[in-house]
């Protein structure tokens, strides 16, 4: 998309920054509903239909997963996996251009994800198809991967070719999109490879995909952070000096440096839109 800028990280992720003449409603989305209910779309057509049920902080999400997804990345050829290109910025760039997928204004973080927690690519992969339930864990979180269409088997004449990629080091990562509110991601992209590195014993290499602040937004809670963290540093400085009072320093500008510096990249909340007709 024309105007889209990066930002590129130390560990070669980086930031892209959609414009903010860009859509405000993006290709593939989530809506919601009555009654604790949601809907993602793609265009117009609804790919998932979902509700919650339960009461307290412990509910299920019961899901109806619909035909008709399509990636928002071309297809990998072979030849193409082989060069090994930068993958985060070759998606993002395939992102912006792309009429199916979440990318609208604001700032998104991609990066390449390689490590899980145990139980996300087997126990929490969601393989039920078309329906599944989730259990979500106190807070609306679930912590789990789920695809956006079948997941083939690993005799499937296309996983058994991404497999020998898989074994030789040349596979191209699968692309999730990060969704606050499932605590968990949408597999985009590469369902087949998936399938493959699964079926080679090893969870597939990733390219994560997460909203994060807007630069007002983190810039603000900068502003407050510091504050508070100034303040400290003022009733530390007025005190008397004990042996421990350098070290109090050193842990208070530590964890200020720490947190300062992974605001422009955290997480932000994954919207939900209302209906195109209302």
């Amino acid at each position: 998309m024309a105007g889209a800028t990066r930002e590129p990280l130390p560990d070669g992720g980086l930031v892209l920054t959609m414009p903010e003449d860009g859509s405000l409603r993006p290709p593939l989305r989530f809506e919601r509903g009555p009654d604790r209910r949601w809907t993602l779309r793609q265009g117009e057509r609804p790919l998932i239909r979902a509700r919650s049920e339960g009461d307290g902080c412990c509910r299920d999400l019961h899901l109806r997963r619909l035909p008709g997804y399509r990636s928002p990345l071309p297809h990998l050829s072979a030849a193409r996996m082989r060069t090994s290109p930068d993958w985060p910025h070759l998606y993002a760039r395939w992102l912006a251009e792309t009429g199916h997928g979440p990318l609208h204004r604001g700032r998104w973080l991609l990066n390449r994800r390689a490590t899980f927690a145990p139980g996300i690519w087997d126990r929490d992969l969601v393989q039920d198809w078309p329906e599944a339930t989730l259990e979500l864990l106190c807070g609306g979180g679930w912590h789990g991967v789920l695809p956006l269409r079948p997941l083939p088997a690993p005799h499937a004449a296309r996983v058994k070719a991404y497999r020998k990629h898989a074994r030789e080091g040349t596979l191209a990562p699968v692309l999730l999109w990060w969704v606050s509110f499932l605590d968990g991601w949408l597999l985009l992209d590469g369902h087949d490879r998936a399938a493959a590195a699964l079926a080679e014993g090893a969870p597939p290499e990733c390219v994560e995909v997460v909203r994060v602040a807007d630069d007002a937004h983190w810039r603000a809670t900068a502003e407050e952070i510091t504050e508070a963290y100034e303040e400290r540093v003022a009733r530390l400085a007025a005190g008397p000096a004990g042996p421990h009072t350098a070290r109090h320093r050193q842990v208070l500008d530590r964890g200020y440096a720490e947190v300062l510096s992974g605001l422009p990249y955290d997480a932000d909340t994954t919207p939900v839109f209302d209906p195109a007709h209302e």
